[in-house]
């Protein structure tokens, strides 16, 4: 049993739930969800639906009760070195340098590549990211934005096929927030990679995203997919755009259905 030949990540039927001393905690239920080699499918729903779990289940972290995950075409059964990952909070190491912050998961998945070589790969990094003069500098003298943007060349050195972001831009103000995520272009464009990105942020998903998955209420299922049809190299400015506008007042819709704030719609309760 495969996945479809242009399918890099695929959730076939997962359920899953958590044990607690109250009984099981259901957190997905029946959730299919397929994101195409080279695809940026960005995920929201309600405060904890489970859009965490979901990322943790595609790396590998944890199996689901029921269902299949099936990464590069095999199936998801304990972490792969070929998933890059970042989340809110960098964790930078504060005994190590930025440069070395970055280096390290090819330390740890290509220990056999020349020092020269990894620390090449890293200052290249940082270098598109705007970092270059910093690398020596240690994690403390650096802003947050700046200590995200290390966190997001760590996450891609070892060049993973799947990068997942785990709301890397939440703690952030808003101005660092839109600068970085012109950074994530620059990043796309430069080093390829199929994406997961977990959001509260509809702003965020219609302008990274090629694709929107609104997850329901806990258990979360697939509740609508949206594609987002906007020029693949975009200004900050296509946000204000009719088509654009259209997309988020979609969206929001959709959460407030998932929160039970707005009646399904009427085709999706057919």
């Amino acid at each position: 049993m495969s996945t479809p030949s242009d399918a890099q990540i695929e959730l076939r039927e997962v359920t899953h739930a958590y044990k607690t001393d109250a009984g099981p905690l259901p957190v997905l239920d029946n959730l299919s969800l397929t994101v195409r080699e080279g695809a940026f499918c960005a995920v929201v729903g309600p405060s904890g639906c489970g859009k965490s779990t979901l990322t943790r289940l595609i790396a590998g972290l944890m199996r689901p009760d029921e269902g299949q995950v099936w990464l590069h075409r095999e199936l998801v059964t304990s972490p792969k070195p070929t998933v890059g990952m970042a989340f809110q909070n960098p964790v930078l190491l504060e005994w190590r340098t930025i440069l070395k912050n970055v280096m390290l998961p090819l330390e740890i998945v290509a220990p056999s590549m020349p020092m020269a070589q990894r620390e090449e790969r890293a200052r290249h990094l940082l270098h598109l990211v705007g970092l270059e003069g910093f690398e020596d500098k240690r994690p403390s003298e650096l802003s947050g934005g700046m200590r995200q943007r290390a966190s997001l060349c760590r996450s891609i050195v070892h060049k993973p096929e799947v990068l997942i972001l785990d709301e890397p831009f939440g703690a952030l103000d808003a101005f660092t927030r839109e600068d970085l995520w012109q950074t994530m272009h620059n990043l796309r464009a430069e080093e390829p990679f199929t994406c997961v990105l977990i959001t509260h942020d509809l702003r965020e998903s219609v302008y990274l995203a090629d694709e929107i998955a609104v997850l329901s209420a806990r258990p979360a299922r697939l509740q609508y997919l949206m594609e987002v049809d906007l020029p693949k190299d975009r200004p900050l400015d296509v946000l204000y755009e009719p088509k654009a506008v259209e997309m988020l007042a979609e969206l929001r819709h959709q959460i407030q259905i998932a929160q039970g704030r707005a009646a399904p719609d009427a085709e999706a309760a057919a």
